[in-house]
């Protein structure tokens, strides 16, 4: 399976990376809504699964998923927001737009596991 870690981070991004990668993924990575989309494009690949971060600069997580979610390749893939926002309006406003689910940071490694096996995405055996 391919995911996608879409955080300005790069050490969150290397926790999800390697929570992912533990899992089996082959993981791409982005700082911005904008460079995964333009990631994205120039590969052709879509991602089984991208983790979403909210609050990044040039686009935001909310941004990505309204911007995914109006390409038609890109429309089957998992979104889960994995933020620290944590008002119940933004959660409502992110799943609205498209996300599948939503992780407040700070998280545990099984909180992530267990919203993935929710949605279908660990393999068997690794719970």
């Amino acid at each position: 399976m391919l995911g996608i870690v879409i955080d300005d981070s790069r050490a969150m991004r290397k926790i999800l990376r390697g929570l992912l990668a533990d899992l089996g993924f082959e993981v791409l990575e982005a700082g911005n809504g904008q460079e995964a989309l333009e990631l994205l494009q120039s590969t052709g690949r879509v991602p089984d699964l991208a983790l979403v971060d909210w609050n990044m600069p040039v686009m935001t997580g909310l941004e990505f998923v309204v911007e995914a979610r109006k390409i038609a390749e890109l429309r089957q893939m998992t979104l889960m927001m994995v933020t620290t926002e944590s008002e119940h309006g933004q959660i409502v406003r992110a799943l609205a737009a498209g996300a599948h689910e939503y992780v407040i940071k700070p998280f545990t490694r099984d909180g992530i596991i267990d919203k993935l096996a929710l949605l279908g995405l660990v393999p068997v055996g690794v719970l």
